[in-house]
C-alpha cells in the first residue's frame, strides 16, 4: 500500500515550526553513492528560504519527514531549458534513504507537479509545466521522473556531476 505524501511548504510556517522541520531535515541521510547527485538537504531548504523565487517542501511520509524539494520560478534555464519564465524549475529533490524504494519519489513528484500548476494558475504565470535535470547516471532518479509523467526532453551539459537528461511535464 503506497504511503500518504504531504508536501510541507515551509513559507507557509511561522518561524517556530520552520525550525522544527529543519531539524528533521538535519537527521535526514542518502543512500550510498547519491551524495554525487543531489547536495546537502538541510543546507539546500536554507538557500531556498533565502531566494524569495524558490519555494522549499519537506515531504512528509505518513507524517513522517522523508525528503525534501524546490520548486522555483523563472530559473528553468538552469535545467537547460530554453526560458526562464515558460516553466517552474524542480530542483533539490531527495528522499531520505530510509523511505527509498516504497514510491515517495513518484508522488512527490506528482505532488510537486501539482503545486506548480496550481500556483501558476492562480499568479497568471506564464508557466506551461515543470522542468528539471537529472544526472545521466541517476537511473533510479530518471526511472522516478518518467513513472510521475515526465519526458525526457534532451541533453543538459550544465550539470555539476557530469552530463544531464532534461525531463518536462506540461500542464
Amino acid at each position: 500500500m503506497a504511503p500518504s505524501l504531504w508536501l510541507i511548504d515551509l513559507r507557509e510556517l511561522d518561524g517556530d515550526a520552520i525550525a522544527i522541520k529543519l531539524g528533521d531535515v538535519a537527521g535526514m541521510n542518502l543512500a550510498p553513492g547519491q551524495e554525487r547527485f543531489v547536495g546537502e538537504p538541510l543546507k539546500m531548504l536554507l538557500l531556498a528560504l533565502e531566494d524569495p523565487t524558490r519555494h522549499p517542501f519537506v515531504m512528509e511520509a505518513d507524517g513522517v519527514p522523508a525528503g525534501v524539494l524546490t520548486l522555483q520560478r523563472s530559473a528553468a534555464c538552469a535545467a537547460g531549458w530554453d526560458l526562464d519564465d515558460t516553466a517552474w524549475l524542480l530542483r533539490g529533490f531527495l528522499v531520505d534513504r530510509n523511505f527509498q524504494g516504497r514510491g515517495i519519489g513518484k508522488l512527490a513528484a506528482v505532488a510537486a507537479w501539482e503545486q506548480a500548476r496550481k500556483r501558476s494558475a492562480a499568479l497568471g504565470g506564464q508557466e506551461q509545466g515543470v522542468v528539471l535535470s537529472v544526472n545521466n547516471h541517476n537511473l533510479a532518479a530518471r526511472a522516478v521522473y518518467g513513472r510521475a509523467g515526465f519526458v525526457d526532453s534532451g541533453t543538459y551539459l550544465g550539470g555539476n556531476a557530469g552530463p544531464q537528461r532534461i525531463m518536462y511535464r506540461t500542464f
